[in-house]
């Protein structure tokens, strides 16, 4: 699990072919590494991958073909947001995030708003139900609220802080990211389902009657 606050801004240095999958090589930057171990958890641009290599400011982790499939930004080098896997005595400073990317979205425009900037993006149909107003959602490892959304388009207002610490002040129309909807909001809709199913449904639980 992670909270989507961005805790350095590193790069992939190398995505090396292995078969059908890839191998990364990511440098840390500002990334304290000294707790982390083969085998730990580190979000890259929002997807959870595992160490499984160490050395002095860089970590490798295997990206298989299935998770190059449903995401991007993990097929060539450049800048990336770093996330160490939550603790449970860290802070929650952003929200419950679990690193699987539901869904590709499209940034429709980014432009200044004041002293911050206003990030429009168009969302995959099949998970727009589960962005709301003042909802959390995770662009690329962040954590953000949700201003407004109309059909399959949300509004993200940025602060200056946000786009020193990520590499979110990159984006420009056209960029695809990786979208994380609030696990609350598919909490709630399977509930509502559970709700609607019959006695029959409920209780079939796909083995033989005693």
């Amino acid at each position: 699990m992670f909270t989507g606050i961005i805790q350095s801004v590193g790069a992939i240095t190398q995505a090396t072919p292995v078969g059908t999958d890839i191998q990364l090589a990511i440098a840390t930057h500002q990334l304290d590494m000294e707790d982390v171990q083969l085998g730990d958890s580190i979000a890259v641009n929002g997807v959870c991958l595992t160490v499984i290599k160490l050395a002095p400011g860089q970590f490798d982790a295997h990206v298989s073909r299935e998770t190059l499939s449903v995401t991007v930004g993990l097929d060539k080098p450049h800048p990336v947001n770093l996330e160490k896997a939550l603790r449970l005595s860290d802070r929650l400073g952003g929200h419950l995030v679990s690193g699987h990317v539901d869904g590709v979205g499209q940034v429709v425009s980014f432009e200044p708003l004041g002293d911050c900037w206003r990030l429009n993006i168009r969302a995959p149909h099949a998970i727009s139900k589960y962005i709301s107003v003042k909802g959390s959602i995770c662009i690329n490892g962040v954590s953000l609220t949700v201003n407004s959304i109309a059909n399959d388009i949300f509004s993200i207002n940025l602060i200056p802080h946000t786009l020193d610490n990520t590499t979110l002040k990159s984006l420009a129309s056209g960029h695809q990211v990786n979208l994380e909807v609030d696990q609350i909001a598919r909490y709630v809709e399977r509930m509502t389902l559970w709700e609607n199913e019959t006695p029959q449904q409920a209780g079939n639980t796909g083995q033989p009657q005693q």
